[in-house]
């Protein structure tokens, strides 16, 4: 009886695949429908929250053998025993290995983010670049093993990316439904992250799709939810970051002093993005002028990491210990400078160097060193009407981590899930909205989107703005063969005048033309090189461009408000 187990068991399955063949026939050719979305949801959350479960472990396996130590929590307080030449020599082999990764792997040498991912959602229907962003998971991988100063969360929300990017490939979505797969893997990594399920499904719609639209919601939720439960099954529910003692105002009229403190946390948050933007472009200019090879950046930076982190260890990785010793009031003042100022520095250094990882941990590092200088000041000023400084730490954490992330509700939740105090709400509400104000105002919204700004496109502005940047001109103008295209004759005479248009650029070079040359068309070549005359391909109109244009709004704002 047992020898005839297999034979059956082997014809089931072969009648469960021949039953499943024509579900996903039609679901490639349709797309899902509604619960088939659920329970893709549900698998895309499942295989994100895994992988940013086994991406965290691998770090911390990969720290601990290089670094000698089996209390990765610690590593901060151990490497001060370390010899000085294996702190100085792990971060330059790193580094040296992640150059070589993205060189050989990835078109520019760089390592991708959270910023992409926001593009792809925004102009590529939910869908990143896959071979780079394998690429950027090792480098990151590898740069945050080996002592580079940034975080994990970053590359988990990429490799999720990457993940609903396949997904969406395999069952031809389209951009909304691309969109909603590509949210529900940045929600499972997060929580799985974090073991945060609210502030994940918050984080991804509020920072990753831009929209709270109530269609994605349901499977958003659906897949953070599979990721809390991927991390609490290695990690049960115990929170990130252990606090002493509940945090409660000791006055309401202290309410102001973390009204000053969002001030603070604001402009802390600006020099932080100021200066990995600054220090970004010092080391491009640095690399062009002495010809530097692209791939040996990143060693370059895990040199000057490791000299740093002879003297001043708190700057390796993450970066969690010292934030758990800030949010506790293990720290003096001298010490809450020196440590800020030393992992801002770390922070630039690391991301110009093309090393990897994400801004998250070190906002929540410099946030809770943030807060807890300000209430040794504070409370030593005003002791009478002043709580505990660990409140002060706790809302500065949020506080500058909301204005880096340009996400004052997730992240304001993000902060209670790690550290389960949810009494504490007014004092870290006001420092966040307070700090997120300001910083917006200094910067474009947020690091991410200043990041995709830099890029020379404008996501900040809104849908207004890079709409027109997603239409290529060859796919709006009226070839030649066109019933009303537009006379060839004056299409060569204006093209004399110097107004026509590459069929490769987009309606955002296109429209400033017709408002400079009030013409109801212009002119589409092909630039054959220097000395040649150009090929006329066809014109584009005016009325043309705005029809497109109105499309996509409508399309969007549809989306947004489903």
């Amino acid at each position: 009886m047992s020898a005839s187990k297999p034979p059956i068991l082997n014809t089931l399955l072969g009648q469960a695949v021949t039953a499943c063949k024509p579900v996903w026939q039609i679901l490639r050719a349709q797309g899902p429908g509604q619960i088939q979305f659920w329970f893709i949801a549900l698998a895309v959350g499942i295989a994100a929250g895994t992988a940013a479960l086994f991406f965290r472990k691998g770090i911390e396996a990969l720290q601990a053998w290089l670094y000698g130590t089996v209390d990765v929590q610690n590593l901060h307080s151990f490497a001060s025993s370390l010899p000085w030449y294996l702190i100085l020599i792990i971060p330059i082999v790193g580094g040296l290995l992640t150059g070589i990764i993205l060189h050989n792997f990835t078109r520019d040498g760089t390592v991708r983010s959270v910023a992409d991912v926001i593009e792809g959602a925004a102009m590529h229907e939910g869908r990143v670049g896959t071979r780079a962003g394998v690429a950027s998971a090792f480098a990151s991988f590898i740069t945050l093993s080996s002592g580079g100063s940034t975080g994990r969360e970053g590359p988990v929300v990429h490799i999720a990316a990457v993940i609903s990017t396949k997904v969406s490939r395999w069952v031809k979505a389209d951009g909304i439904t691309g969109r909603d797969l590509l949210g529900c893997a940045v929600a499972a990594a997060v929580s799985a992250s974090f073991n945060a399920p609210i502030a994940g499904a918050l984080f991804a719609l509020e920072v990753v799709l831009r929209h709270f639209a109530m269609h994605a919601f349901a499977p958003i939720v659906i897949a953070s939810v599979a990721g809390t439960v991927i991390n609490r099954l290695q990690f049960g529910g115990v929170t990130e970051f252990m606090l002493p003692e509940p945090n409660r105002l000791a006055f309401y009229q202290e309410l102001p002093a973390f009204l000053m403190l969002g001030l603070v946390s604001g402009l802390v948050a600006v020099v932080l993005m100021k200066a990995i933007f600054w220090t970004d472009d010092l080391g491009t200019a640095f690399q062009n002028r002495i010809g530097m090879p692209r791939w040996l950046r990143p060693a370059m930076a895990g040199a000057m990491l490791g000299g740093m982190a002879i003297f001043y260890p708190h700057i390796i990785g993450v970066g969690y210990e010292t934030t758990s010793r800030a949010l506790t009031g293990q720290l003096v003042l001298n010490d809450v400078v020196v440590f800020a100022v030393l992992k801002t520095a770390a922070v630039a250094i690391t991301m110009a160097g093309r090393m990897g990882g994400g801004v998250f941990s070190p906002s929540l590092m410099l946030g809770a060193l943030t807060g807890l200088g300000f209430g040794l000041v504070a409370t030593a000023l005003l002791p009478d009407v002043s709580g505990a400084v660990t409140l002060y730490a706790l809302a500065g954490m949020g506080a500058v981590a909301a204005a880096v992330l340009g996400a004052p509700i997730s992240t304001t939740l993000i902060v209670f899930e790690l550290t389960g105090d949810w009494q504490t709400g007014l004092a870290v509400m006001v420092a966040v909205s307070m700090s997120t104000a300001i910083a917006s105002r200094l910067v474009d919204r947020s690091f991410f989107l200043t990041q995709i700004e830099r890029r020379g496109v404008h996501l900040a502005a809104g849908p207004q703005a890079y709409l027109l940047a997603m239409f290529r001109i060859s796919t709006v103008m009226r070839k030649p063969e066109h019933p009303h295209a537009a006379d060839d004759a004056r299409c060569w005479q204006m093209i004399g005048d110097g107004i026509y248009v590459d069929a490769g650029a987009t309606l955002e070079v296109a429209l400033p033309i017709f408002d400079r040359a009030m013409v109801p068309f212009i002119p589409v070549v092909t630039l054959t090189g220097e000395g040649n005359a150009p090929q006329l391909q066809g014109a584009l109109f005016h009325v043309d461009a705005l029809k497109a244009y109105n499309r996509a709004l409508a399309a969007t704002a549809a989306e947004e408000h489903s």
